[in-house]
């Protein structure tokens, strides 16, 4: 049985963070799917280790080193696509890291660091993507958010919640912008997915995964892999109608009151 309506054959995607996570779990699965790939990070031997996973299955995916947070080698990056791929039908915008910090203690060099990171770097890709997608009349963009863009975490999240709060608005500002015009723009909000920061949390202090797992009604944290499925939806001509949408993935977590009582 063939891929049907979710083949992504013939189309071509950049994905951020490519090296680790939830980027290389994206990476997988579009190529299982079809799609060619352009995978991008800062991370040259989690990129190489990610397309030689890749290469094992298919066709080799190609890899550029670039910082997404740097608008001078994005517009590098999308001069590479053009010239080797020609077009662009989807972005997968997952690279991005915060920085902790309390509201009080917090510097103006820190925030503006996590908004270089997480908002400006972040709408660079979806600006150089959008406009080639509008060019040629169809594409689809995901952006990376988080939970944290409408519920506080506390814990010193005020820079990473607020810049997640900008990603959603812009989503929802650029799918209100292009729809008419063929390109969708979504966003996937995850809560706490298994990722080597997290994993460096957690061995910090033992505590913390208990407390996620309080407020996760599945009962486990995220794995990258969660994430495979939600991308080849968007990604393929499935999801023509979905555009502007924010989608929790977070095993229940958004559903349940704070004060609720997980069912045994």
């Amino acid at each position: 049985m063939g891929l049907g309506i979710f083949d992504l054959s013939g189309k071509v995607a950049i994905v951020s963070g490519a090296a680790s996570g939830m980027g290389r779990a994206t990476a997988i699965a579009l190529a299982e799917h079809g799609a060619k790939l352009l995978l991008i990070d800062l991370n040259e031997e989690g990129l190489k280790q990610t397309q030689s996973m890749i290469a094992a299955a298919g066709p080799r995916p190609t890899i550029q080193i670039c910082d997404t947070s740097d608008l001078a080698m994005i517009g590098k990056l999308f001069a590479k696509l053009d010239l080797e791929m020609g077009r662009i039908d989807f972005l997968a915008n997952i690279a991005g890291e915060g920085i902790l910090a309390k509201p009080e203690n917090i510097t103006q060099e820190q925030l503006l660091t996590v908004f270089q990171n997480l908002v400006f770097g972040r709408f660079a890709m979806c600006q150089e993507a959008g406009r080639r997608m509008l060019a040629q009349g169809n594409g689809s963009i995901v952006n990376i958010g988080s939970l944290a863009s409408n519920t506080a975490l506390g814990r010193g999240h005020i820079a990473y919640s607020m810049a997640m709060g900008a990603v959603v608005q812009m989503t929802r500002e650029l799918s209100t912008e292009w729809a008419r015009r063929g390109v969708r723009v979504n966003a996937i909000l995850p809560a706490q997915v298994m990722n080597p920061s997290l994993e460096k949390r957690i061995a910090a202090d033992p505590s913390m995964e208990q407390k996620w797992l309080s407020g996760i009604p599945r009962g486990r944290l995220g794995n990258p892999k969660d994430i495979q499925g939600l991308m080849v939806l968007l990604a393929s001509d499935a999801s023509s109608w979905i555009t502007g949408t924010l989608i929790p993935m977070d095993g229940g977590n958004l559903a349940m009151n704070a004060g609720g009582t997980i069912g045994t």
